[in-house]
């Protein structure tokens, strides 16, 4: 389920980037939504938590998100490179190039994804990791963590 919150939060901030004045029409972005599949209350909560973490009007989303852009750029080291794989850690960039997570959360989750013991870490536990991360209680992330079951490599 907060995977595909996930999914939402990254639709919405890549149509914001690529079209500002999108912005200004979130019903819009809304429609899209539902026509992809996803539900009335996927959309409002993913909106929910877009507004209440970044705590701004949706234009000045995009102004602070594009600042975290010009920032330094974390390459893997060749143990990291070893276990996460490519499509995993594109996915990493990409969430962070758009503002969902900040840099701390982005070191959690290779850290996390190293800590989960598997040979290779793909795609699909990485939006695990990130939904944990991201969705997690105010009070901060605990350490705790947990694979949603959807997760093919738990069965």
């Amino acid at each position: 389920m907060n995977e595909r919150l996930v999914e939402i939060l990254i639709y919405i901030m890549s149509e914001m980037r690529r079209d500002r004045a999108v912005s200004q029409n979130l019903d819009l972005l809304s429609k899209n939504l539902l026509n992809e599949g996803y539900s009335e209350s996927e959309i409002s909560s993913a909106f929910t938590w877009l507004l209440d973490k970044l705590d701004n009007e949706p234009e000045e989303v995009l102004e602070k998100r594009e600042a975290a852009l010009n920032g330094s750029f974390r390459h893997l080291h060749e143990i990291e490179k070893s276990i996460i794989s490519v499509e995993a850690y594109g996915y990493l960039i990409q969430i962070k190039a758009l503002g969902l997570i900040t840099e701390f959360d982005f070191e959690q989750i290779i850290e996390r994804a190293l800590m989960l013991g598997l040979p290779l870490v793909g795609l699909q536990d990485v939006k695990s990791i990130v939904a944990a991360q991201m969705f997690a209680s105010e009070g901060g992330f605990d350490g705790g963590f947990f694979l949603f079951d959807d997760n093919p490599m738990i069965h």
